[in-house]
């Protein structure tokens, strides 16, 4: 490819729009362009690495015994009211009518159509195992788009799903999945961490995330530096933490007033934050009332609480429905309410002795509140609902937990027979009998991925691409394309390092230096080769490789066969 011949409107300033480094480079570099909130023009540079991204996905599918196929993007509300999953994804899913008032949605993913594909086709054991995969657009139309490809209502999505005639196998099929991912990622060359993660919507078994390392991601990973454990915040099992026992006092009301929050109990009472109960009030979709209690210095997680009460969203509650149980908003406990709210306790609060909790009264706290002998446990729900903070111990090997942020790129599920058994999705087992699939599903988000490739490679000049996913791998500068002499000597290795099968670019435009050397840091190519007067009069090259920065000069002669070799190590 020719410069002369290549769409990439690169800017010298950075759009207003633009909030997130790799949206912001992006848009700067001529890969991509805004249609409308959340919807994106890919470029030809963008398009160019997110089919090298593609290729490599495709490559580890089909050798871990992934099927490529397509499915169609619309699809019928029917098999998602089947499963059940038509309320559950909410205003999230793109719905739409035909002419004949039939509802549809844009796929946000294809667990619902797959299986309805398989249970059709399928009917014994002997065809199985069997994994097919698609590489897609996808539709989620996100209440706030933003950060350009990281979230957005229209990307594209490798998604693959797997069928297995028992659990082991499904199993198997995971394990398949997890190493692929791992493989994809390495070759993309990003630094990453699987991390253990919360199913969401999806539902099933247990699932992991495949999180590129970045101080600009969305998503809170704890770690253990002492073993491999690694979950996102919303997932991460926490170890009780045990009060040290002491004697058991009265029960007492006392007076606090204008003591609404944790903060202002604890400094009026004079007693350590980790000694004082916190509650948090929420409502589901039923607006049904849910009273979740940690310790004063904790956090509340959502994600566990909709797993240890089976709903589906949360808001916060009305004080309305909070006075309807006996509580007081800014002063509640467990202690005297009323029958009509789920309540749920963390399991770390169970082992306090003598803590600060709310009594349900305007200005008023109980003291040496002991929740194993004060809380009424037939009325509560005990489970570990905290987030986790740094410094908790690790739930496999007790040392302390860090904390680090990084971009979600892939996610790999167990699902079990969720939706087979949802879609009566049965097929015969070596004895004849009817069985329900055991499936998975594993996804990777190319968009985002490409994304996160450049949160993580970058500097104050521009993009720093690995080799096996840059939109072109080589560039060649002549410092004066009007210069026959160097447009041509530049063009004889262009042609070579083709006829070697590197993906390489000329720049022959008739711009200054300056500008096409700017242009090459902001685009992030491996490998630079400046073509110059004193390059031709020394019959050389001059090399610059822009990960490192490091420029060599090599003769004529050599310079193909040096910029293969820097290739490999790139």
């Amino acid at each position: 490819m020719k410069a002369t011949n290549l769409y990439a409107p690169t800017l010298r300033e950075t759009p207003a729009e633009a909030e997130l480094l790799s949206h912001k480079l992006m848009l700067r570099a001529g890969f991509i362009r805004k249609a409308a909130g959340g919807m994106y023009t890919y470029l030809p540079l963008a398009w160019r690495t997110m089919k090298k991204i593609m290729q490599i996905i495709r490559e580890e599918m089909d050798a871990a015994g992934g099927q490529e196929i397509m499915m169609p993007i619309t699809q019928p509300a029917e098999i998602w009211q089947e499963s059940g999953r038509w309320a559950v994804y909410g205003p999230e899913m793109m719905r739409l009518k035909d002419r004949h008032g039939r509802e549809f949605c844009l796929g946000p993913t294809h667990e619902e159509m797959v299986t309805t594909l398989i249970s059709g086709e399928v009917r014994s054991y002997k065809q199985l195992p069997l994994m097919l995969y698609q590489i897609q657009n996808k539709y989620r139309d996100e209440i706030r788009p933003r950060f350009g490809l990281m979230r957005s209502r229209e990307f594209v999505m490798k998604d693959l799903y797997s069928f297995d005639k028992d659990v082991d196998g499904m199993n198997i099929s995971y394990k398949k999945m997890y190493d692929a991912y791992s493989n994809i990622f390495s070759r993309c060359g990003l630094k990453f961490r699987a991390v253990e993660a919360d199913n969401g919507a999806i539902g099933g078994g247990h699932s992991h995330e495949f999180t590129v390392l970045a101080p600009s991601g969305e998503s809170s990973i704890a770690f253990c530096e002492n073993c491999d454990y690694a979950a996102s915040d919303e997932k991460a099992e926490l170890k009780i933490i045990f009060s040290e026992k002491e004697e058991l006092k009265p029960l007492e009301k006392v007076l606090t007033p204008n003591c609404h929050t944790i903060e202002l109990v604890k400094n009026f009472l004079n007693v350590p934050i980790e000694k004082t109960i916190k509650a948090v009030a929420f409502q589901d979709d039923d607006e049904s009332l849910i009273l979740a209690f940690v310790r004063g210095d904790h956090e509340v997680n959502e994600i566990k609480i909709l797993n240890a009460t089976g709903a589906l969203h949360l808001h916060m509650a009305e004080e309305s429905a909070i006075n309807s149980v006996g509580g007081c908003a800014g002063f509640m406990s467990p202690i005297g309410l009323k029958d009509g709210a789920k309540i749920v306790v963390d399991q770390t609060v169970m082992e306090m002795y003598n803590a600060v909790a709310g009594a349900n009264e305007v200005d008023t706290h109980f003291i040496n509140v002991t929740p194993k002998r004060d809380f009424d446990a037939e009325k509560i729900i005990v489970a570990d609902i905290r987030m986790v903070q740094e410094g908790d111990p690790c739930p496999h090997c007790g040392k302390k937990l860090k904390m680090t942020r990084g971009i979600e790129v892939g996610q790999v599920f167990t699902l079990g027979n969720k939706y087979s058994k949802s879609l009566n999705a049965t097929f015969l087992d070596e004895s004849g009998k009817e069985k329900f699939f055991e499936m998975g599903c594993y996804g990777i988000g190319v968009g985002r991925t490409m994304a996160a490739a450049i949160e993580q490679n970058n500097d104050d000049d521009g993009i720093i691409w690995n080799k096996n996913i840059a939109p072109f791998e080589v560039v060649i500068v002549p410092v004066n394309a009007k210069e026959n002499s160097q447009l041509d000597y530049a063009e004889k290795i262009y042609s070579e390092l083709k006829n070697f099968g590197v993906d390489v670019l000329l720049d022959d435009r008739k711009e200054r230096a300056g500008v096409k050397f700017k242009d090459c840091d902001l685009i992030g190519y491996p490998i630079r080769v400046t073509v110059s007067p004193k390059t031709l009069e020394n019959n050389s090259v001059e090399i610059k490789i822009r990960r490192t920065g490091e420029i060599f000069n090599f003769d004529r002669e050599i310079c193909v066969e040096k910029i293969l070799e820097l290739l490999k190590n790139e």
